[in-house]
């Protein structure tokens, strides 16, 4: 019963995706490019990490996106009041090429009334099972985990 009446909240923010997405990186100088959305938002990638954000920093920051929208809009639809929210997020890195991710720990930090441990964890588990696309679209052997944190 409670999974049916959050599958239909999410017809609003899920059910509007662009199948395609598209956008344009250009080349700026040195190792420092512009990303730009199709949506007009931008971000500039430099490797040197000087003028902007890694690649792989973004990578995460998607994630912890991803996981707060949908974490944050599940225990809204549960009834709880959130006054704050917010994520710390680390990820620990192959020394070698590729230099993927070996595993990514998140740290939820909410503050409201109404949020139960049980809430919280169903909701990291909705988003984690079905829902975060970009945790889908990961590599299969990185290890995520979400720990969260409920002031009162």
């Amino acid at each position: 019963m409670e999974e049916d009446i959050l599958e239909k909240s999410l017809e609003g923010y899920k059910g509007t995706i662009l199948q395609t997405n598209k956008g344009s990186l250009v080349w700026d100088k040195d190792l420092i490019f512009n990303a730009r959305t199709q949506m007009g938002y931008e971000v500039e990638f430099d490797a040197r990490m000087q003028w902007g954000c890694s690649p792989t920093e973004t990578l995460l920051m998607s994630l912890a996106g991803c996981l707060a929208i949908d974490v944050f809009s599940f225990l809204q639809k549960m009834r709880a009041e959130i006054n704050s929210f917010k994520i710390d997020f680390a990820g620990d890195r192959n020394i070698n090429p590729p230099q993927y991710y070996k595993s990514i720990e998140m740290t939820i930090h909410i503050t409201g009334k109404g949020i139960a441990p049980k809430k919280v964890e169903r909701a990291i588990s909705l988003s984690q099972e079905k829902y975060c696309s970009v945790y889908h679209s990961l590599r299969k052997d990185i290890e995520v985990k979400v720990n969260y944190k409920i002031n009162e």
